[in-house]
């Protein structure tokens, strides 16, 4: 059942009321979500050695003092942490979609207008109250829901509408996607920031409780080039489609590609070469969409050549990339994966 009133989400505002309680440090957060059993994915990426580390364990483990002191040397060496949301397989080694076992949680990540957006999902009547807010940085925030009962594709269903619904980024809609770890300073920027949890809801949901439906507001909300689809519905789109959409609309607006591939490398790291994937997926959307705003033909494969380290001959691959997209018409979401076993966890 949802409340009638809901108190507000922006943790400052909640503070000044006294609706929140402190901020949750790491050990209580892993508590309050997950059970001892749980197997997590934990990811230490460090930005300026270009370092990234992940490791699966239980919930126990991952709570325990010894993981905990390696995780604060970590991040005070300049690395952020991250956890999954959700609990994986007990033999998994991997952090893959086909390796979640249980839904724990289902979420949104605001990266941009943060503030408004707790703010419509605080009044919405759509969804219930959050069980966290996590503040990230300056009005950037994540909004967790602790979940029961839920598939995998209803939950991944459910969170693309509620990113259509309450703004927020369309790639990190996965089952497996890791968020911020509370507790730990975020390393992104030249100031840290605290990573603070804000509790709400004691409540554990199902998606009764969730009014928000899958709809057209969907396909509204995404790329034009994302939503054709093959003539498969929305909801049976990979996240590799999303990936490719997401790629090709920040392109557009001006994001550079060696932060995209930098993000998608750190983001799939299900993929058994997350840095082959991230690269051909940037380097043919930087084609399609340069192509379309007209950039002149050398600067083009000057660029892809510089972004495609993860091919042999890089000269060779832009030349060829530009003159299939050139005479061919674009397809969409397409696996851009380089053959191999999955990578394994050290």
């Amino acid at each position: 059942m949802q409340s009638e009133e809901k108190r507000s989400l922006i943790p400052s505002e909640a503070h000044q009321r006294g609706d929140r309680k402190r901020s949750l440090g790491a050990v209580e957060y892993i508590e309050r979500n997950y059970e001892p059993c749980d197997r997590l994915a934990i990811v230490v990426r460090n930005r300026l050695t270009g370092e990234i580390t992940q490791r699966l364990a239980s919930a126990e483990k991952i709570a325990s003092p010894d993981f905990q002191a390696w995780l604060r040397h970590k991040n005070a060496r300049g690395a952020d942490i991250y956890i999954s949301q959700n609990a994986f397989r007990s033999e998994a080694r991997t952090r893959s979609k086909t390796n979640v076992d249980k839904i724990r949680h289902v979420y949104v990540d605001l990266d941009k207008n943060g503030e408004d957006a707790l703010t419509t999902i605080s009044d919405s009547l759509l969804v219930p109250e959050p069980s966290f807010v996590i503040s990230t940085s300056p009005q950037k925030y994540q909004v967790i829901w602790k979940v029961a009962d839920m598939a995998l594709q209803a939950a991944e269903t459910l969170q693309r509408a509620m990113v259509a619904e309450f703004g927020g980024d369309p790639a990190a809609t996965d089952s497996s996607r890791v968020l911020r770890l509370p507790g730990f300073q975020n390393k992104k920027y030249q100031q840290d920031y605290p990573v603070e949890a804000h509790a709400g809801s004691d409540q554990t949901y199902t998606l009764s409780d969730f009014r928000i439906r899958a709809d057209d507001r969907q396909s509204e909300s995404r790329p034009l080039e994302a939503r054709k689809n093959h003539g498969r519905k929305s909801a049976e789109m990979t996240q590799s489609e999303r990936d490719w959409g997401y790629v090709k609309q920040q392109l557009s607006r001006g994001e550079a590609p060696e932060r995209l591939v930098e993000a998608l490398t750190f983001f799939r790291q299900d993929k058994s070469s997350p840095d082959y994937y991230a690269r051909q997926t940037v380097s043919r959307a930087y084609v399609s969409v340069a192509l379309g705003r007209g950039d002149k033909l050398i600067e083009i494969e000057q660029k892809v050549a510089q972004l495609a380290t993860h091919q042999p001959h890089p000269a060779t691959y832009a030349r060829q990339t530009i003159a299939e997209m050139k005479s061919e018409k674009q397809t969409i979401g397409v696996e851009t994966e380089q053959p191999g076993e999955d990578a394994r966890v050290p």
